[in-house]
Parts: C-alpha cells; structure tokens; sequence
C-alpha cells in the first residue's frame, strides 16, 4: 500500500512583522554614534553647523513619522520624538535643529496650501530641504508678551513684508523658515508665511555669540519690503492655524528635554564607580531621575497620540508637561555637574556643556515664564 502522507503536528507560526519605528531609531542612533559623536566638541566650542549630519538623520528618517505627506496620511509624533531625544543624549545643540526641521516640516504638512504642502512637507520630513521656525517672537506676541516684529502690507498676488526676527535657527542660504506677520489694515490681521532664505529682500546675519548653542544655524533674519506671493502662504489668517500646529510644536520640543535629563543620567552613572560613595548624599540620584523621567515620557506618548485634538483638556496638560520637561532638564544637569565635581567644572567637562543647553531647553519658546503665564491664563479663563 502507498505510504500515508502525515500531517505535521508542529502549526506554521509566522515570523512578527519588523517594527519600522525601532528600525528608524537604530538608524538615528547609527548616526548619532558614527558622525555626531566625533563632532560634538566642535559644535559646542567652534559653532560649527553640522549640515551634513542633519542630511543623513533625514536620511534614517529622523523627521519623517509626524508628516502625513511621507506615510500614507499616518501620524506618528512620538515616533519623531523618540529620534530627536537619542540625538539629544549626545548634543542638545543638533536635538534643537531637529527640532527646527521637524516643526518646519510639522508646519508644511498642515497647511490648506496644496502647492506649498507638496512643495516642502515631503523635502522637510524627508531632510532633503532643511528649514527653521521663527515663531518665536510671533509665539510671544499671541500671549501679550511681545508685539509682532514683521509687518505687511497686501499688494496683487501677495504681500510687501518688512521688518526683522533677532534669532531664527536651523538656517543657511538655501534653508526655509515659517513665520508669522502682521498686516497694517486698520484692524491688523496676522498671516503665517513660508519665506527661503534666499528670496529677494531676505537676508540672513551672524549673530552675537551665546552661552550655548551656537552650532545651530542661529540668524538674525532682516526683511527690507520683500514681496511674498500668495504661494508662500501657510494661513490667512494665521490663527485658527496656529491652533492646529501648536499642540505639535511644544510636544515636539519635549524630545530635546529627553536627551539632555537621559545624557545627565549617563554622567551621574559614569561617576558612580570613582565618586559613589559620596554621590550617595546628594539629592536627584540616577535612579529617581530615571523614573520621573518615565513618567514624562508616558505622559507625553499619551499625548502625542492625538497632537491635532485639544480636547478634555489636552493643551492644558501639554503645558505642564512641557513645563515638567524644563524643570526636570535642570534638576538633571544640576545633579550631573554635581555628581561630577571638579569633572565637570573645567571647560572640557561634559557636566558643564550639559548645564548650558539645560538652561536652554527652560528659555526656549515657550520658555519656563510663559509657560506659566499660559497655564495661568487658562486658570483666569476658566479652562
């Protein structure tokens, strides 16, 4: 009799499928280790930009999860995040031009502009075109701190702009940057721009040296009567756009805070097998550090699921936690230019490059005083 064929017992079990965003953040970590590891010294100490770095975490896809225009109309803003905050553990100057790139390319995605999505959503996400955001001073000016610095003045086809943003990063000659002016109609109203850097009446000037951060691209940016056609405009008017975009824009900044506190860490940890057994008096041991820094984290993946809806008090809880993020980025570095000592007060010590850009990361747009002028005005509101 023919023999029986027999049936295996053992069920086909297929492989689980890759994970894109762990392999996206291999890729960024990849780069961080091979060519912004070597060059962090000269981007703190010679303000060198590192333009190239910023082509190749493109390239891993540092910028790409938050912008629909590169993922089928999927949204992944912890995703982006979770890049920018491994290139923070190693150089918070290189996390905050990620962090321009990617709210550059946070904004071109969500504007009703067909022409200018298509033109630079897809170039910014994906780094081929690198840009800025000069929202800083328009940021200020909604909450009553500031006045609008730019102004305009509507002509046939667009807008005359004039005027002048004292520092715009992430620029070059061939970078892009959005921003807001102000018309001067009667009754003002405030339009959202995308300006290149080298259009007619755009230019771009060194500034004056700061305490940190200067390897970024750092401009002062002057607008001397610059025609801006209706193909550069993001919203007219700016606002309920702005309110779209703005719940991206602080929670995308909480990826600079991550890297920082985990580099801070990685010096506490460091310092443990040589200054251990004094370290051990100090306040903010690594340990409890780790783990408020995971609940920052869980708060904010929380958030980012949903960065384009405000609701059940979700701007409000933004806040504080981008607030949090701040407080914690200092406690972190203040605890790792401790655990340090001597170490970390020469000028070469990483403790001390860690303290400066901490202090950033708390007077960064919005800095730690209007982030409690917004939450107190929601209170007075009732919000």
């Amino acid at each position: 009799m023919p023999a029986t064929a027999q049936t295996s017992s053992m069920a086909y079990i297929p492989s689980p499928a890759p994970d894109p965003t762990a392999a996206m953040l291999d890729r960024v970590s990849a780069v961080v280790r091979s060519d912004l590891a070597p060059l962090v010294k000269a981007i703190d100490e010679d303000h060198f930009y590192p333009a190239d770095v910023l082509h190749k975490l493109g390239d891993a896809g540092a910028y790409a999860s938050h912008v629909t225009a590169l993922n089928g109309g999927r949204l992944d803003l912890a995703a982006s995040i979770k890049a920018m905050s491994i290139v923070g553990r190693e150089c918070l100057s290189t996390a905050f031009c990620v962090w321009c790139q990617s709210t550059f390319a946070w904004y071109a995605d969500n504007t009703e502009n067909a022409a200018l999505r298509e033109r630079y959503a897809a170039a910014g996400g994906s780094g081929r075109q690198l840009g800025g955001t000069g929202l800083s001073n328009p940021m200020k000016a909604f909450f009553e701190i500031e006045k609008v610095r730019l102004k305009g003045t509507r002509v046939a086809g667009g807008y005359v702009v004039r005027g002048m943003l004292p520092w715009v990063s992430n620029l070059g000659p061939d970078h892009v940057f959005g921003t807001i002016f102000e018309t001067d109609d009667p009754t003002p109203r405030r339009v959202m721009v995308m300006i290149p850097c080298n259009h007619p009446g755009v230019s771009i000037v060194p500034t004056g040296e700061h305490l940190a951060l200067d390897g970024t691209g750092t401009y002062s940016v002057q607008i001397r009567d610059a025609f801006l056609g209706d193909d550069l405009v993001l919203a007219d008017p700016a606002e309920p756009y702005v309110k779209k975009v703005r719940q991206g824009f602080i929670l995308l900044q909480m990826g600079m805070a991550f890297g920082v506190i985990r580099g801070c860490i990685d010096i506490q940890r460091q310092m443990q097998p040589s200054l251990g057994h004094v370290n051990k008096f100090l306040d903010d041991q690594p340990d409890e550090l780790e783990a408020a820094l995971e609940t920052a984290e869980a708060e904010c993946w929380e958030l980012a699921q949903s960065p384009l809806d405000e609701s059940g008090g979700r701007w409000r809880r933004t806040l504080e936690a981008r607030l949090r993020g701040a407080d914690l980025s200092l406690r972190a570095a203040q605890a790792a230019m401790l655990f340090s000592g001597a170490r970390g007060y020469v000028e070469a010590g990483a403790a001390q490059r860690r303290l400066r850009e901490a202090y950033f990361v708390a007077i960064v747009t919005p800095a730690t005083k209007q982030l409690k002028k917004m939450l107190a005005d929601l209170e007075a509101a009732g919000a």
